[in-house]
């Protein structure tokens, strides 16, 4: 088993920006005299589209008290909200690794096109992905339609697809998209609810992906179990 597409979520896999999203979230909410949801509650939701976030920390709102939280969460995390966010270790290494080696890389993520954008050139990988979709795009996650459009612009099978994300809803898009998906434990989602989902596996750092990629090889052609 290889495969010539490999796409990453981005907070929580390749970024360290868990702290910052639930900060905006809380403060978005309580710019408006609202009680703002636990730190729990706004972990859970991260991965997802803005418009599914919101709609599930807030169900009993209307579409637009909801849409005016999610301008006060734009207007904090894009301009205002100074916690740090940084790349993973041995992200930007993974990154190039993969790329030395000719894997085609992409990126599915919830943050919006002006989000990712800005993330990507502010930690110089916006020449690293051949493709990119975000949630305002198309239709979040876990919807398969990320990936599936991903794979149709590179040309790629969904046989020869690998999602690596840190969430659940990551692993279940791979699977309605029909790709293997991989999961990284050390994100927003525990590694137990995470292998419920049924990934290939669960890595403790993308350190682990170089290795694991050729042990996956190796078992593959020799026809015995994946790795765990």
């Amino acid at each position: 088993m290889s495969f010539e597409l490999i796409v990453f979520d981005w907070d929580g896999t390749l970024m360290d920006s868990e702290a910052r999203i639930v900060a905006c979230i809380q403060t978005a909410f309580a710019d408006l005299g609202e009680p703002p949801p636990s730190a729990a509650a706004a972990r859970n939701i991260i991965g997802l589209g803005l418009d599914e976030a919101m709609a599930m920390l807030w169900p009993d709102a209307t579409l637009a008290r909801r849409r005016d939280v999610m301008d006060r969460y734009r207007a904090h995390f894009l301009g205002g909200n100074e916690t740090p966010s940084d790349l993973f270790p041995e992200a930007r290494a993974a990154l190039a690794w993969l790329s030395q080696r000719g894997h085609l890389l992409a990126v599915a993520t919830g943050k919006s096109r002006r989000g990712l954008d800005e993330v990507l050139a502010a930690t110089g990988l916006d020449t690293v992905f051949h493709a990119t979709r975000c949630a305002d795009e198309t239709r979040s996650k876990p919807y398969p339609d990320m990936l599936l459009e991903l794979m149709d612009e590179l040309g790629v099978a969904a046989s020869a697809t690998l999602m690596v994300g840190d969430t659940e809803y990551d692993i279940q898009m791979a699977h309605n998209a029909g790709a293997a998906a991989l999961a990284v434990c050390y994100g927003v989602h525990e590694r137990e609810r995470l292998l419920a989902q049924h990934p290939l596996a669960c890595l403790e750092s993308l350190g682990e992906l170089p290795g694991w990629l050729g042990r996956l090889a190796e078992v593959s052609t020799d026809g015995l179990p994946l790795p765990a």
